[in-house]
């Protein structure tokens, strides 16, 4: 009777030995390969060149924006005028230059023609006149005064007749070369303050670069806006990645363009990744000779990035786990 009692009583507490080691393993935590880290967001802060007062502003802050929606825009007042006084001094020079190209107006050079053709006139007579005189005086029918004296007006009319035709001549080629020179080089400086003055209008009214998040804006209508202090704050996709850390034990099983899975508290599936940094240095590095048991403190940042679609996604500030010894 004591046997069986004692036989009973060792198998109970065998039984409960099994049972208690049962209890304790199950309060031990799974194995797991994952690692730890963190979605993060680069932003684009957008602002204006120049100061002005905040005209209007089309986002608000939580809302999508494509490439090319307007963001907001800014006084344009001065910068207006200031595009339109460049585009009118613009129109002078190359109005001047055009004149100074195509020499005098068309009723100047015909009065020009008309003159020679009078001049060329009086030189035919003069010249009959001339050689009228030089036969009459083979006979002493005309005096040497009256050949001189014709002679002297031949001259008089051939010079003239020169002198016009080197007026018209030099009407029909415009102004001289330094003076075309002078006029180009004013043209292209004016066209250069117009691009700069279109520049400036242009800053005071900005788009969005690409499609994105608008995380924030900083400024209400009305306001005053320094030069260069943005107005508001762009989430692209194309930047959000997940920072992660990866045991220096376990550095060399990463590699840049690796794939790898990314898991978030409450998602269906986990998100396929690629590694496309990292740190050539480790963190939280004891100050200390790297023993074996202070390697087992190393870590080394990595970054994964996603395509747009999977990491618009994606918040900042979500903490995920990262496995990978997956397949792509």
């Amino acid at each position: 009777m004591n046997n069986e009692r004692r036989t009973a009583a060792l198998l109970v507490g065998t039984a409960l030995a099994l049972a208690l080691a049962s209890i304790l393993a199950g309060c031990d935590p799974p194995p797991t390969d994952r690692l730890q880290g963190y979605v993060e967001g680069e932003y684009v802060f957008i602002g204006a060149a120049r100061a002005g007062r905040l005209e209007s502003l089309d986002v608000a802050r939580g809302g999508q924006v494509a490439a090319g929606d307007a963001l907001f825009a800014l006084d344009r007042a001065p910068e207006i005028a200031a595009r339109e006084e460049a585009a009118r001094r613009l129109a002078e020079v190359r109005a001047a230059l055009e004149d100074h190209r195509k020499g005098l107006r068309p009723s100047e050079i015909e009065s020009l023609e008309a003159q020679l053709a009078l001049a060329r006139t009086a030189l035919a007579l003069s010249e009959a006149d001339l050689a009228r005189l030089e036969i009459l005086s083979r006979s002493d029918a005309a005096s040497v005064r009256e050949l001189d004296d014709a002679r002297s007006e031949r001259d008089q009319d051939l010079q003239r007749v020169a002198r016009l035709d080197a007026d018209l001549r030099t009407a029909r080629l415009g102004s001289r070369e330094d003076q075309i020179a002078a006029a180009e080089a004013r043209v292209r400086a004016l066209e250069a303050a117009l691009v700069r003055a279109e520049w400036d209008l242009a800053q005071q009214s900005l788009a969005a670069p690409e499609p994105a998040l608008v995380f924030d804006t900083f400024y209400r209508p009305g306001e005053w806006v320094e030069a260069g202090k943005p107005v508001v704050a762009l989430l692209p996709p194309r930047i959000i990645h997940v920072r992660a850390f990866v045991p220096e034990r376990r550095l060399a099983e990463l590699r840049i363009g690796q794939s790898v899975r990314v898991t978030l508290d409450g998602a269906a599936a986990p998100y396929a990744g690629t590694v496309r940094f990292i740190s050539p240095s480790a963190e939280y590095t004891p100050p200390v000779i790297y023993s074996r048991e202070s390697r087992a403190k190393l870590v080394f940042r990595f970054e994964v990035a996603f395509p747009a679609e999977v990491a618009a996604e994606l918040h900042p500030g979500q903490p995920v786990d990262v496995e990978i010894g997956v397949s792509p």
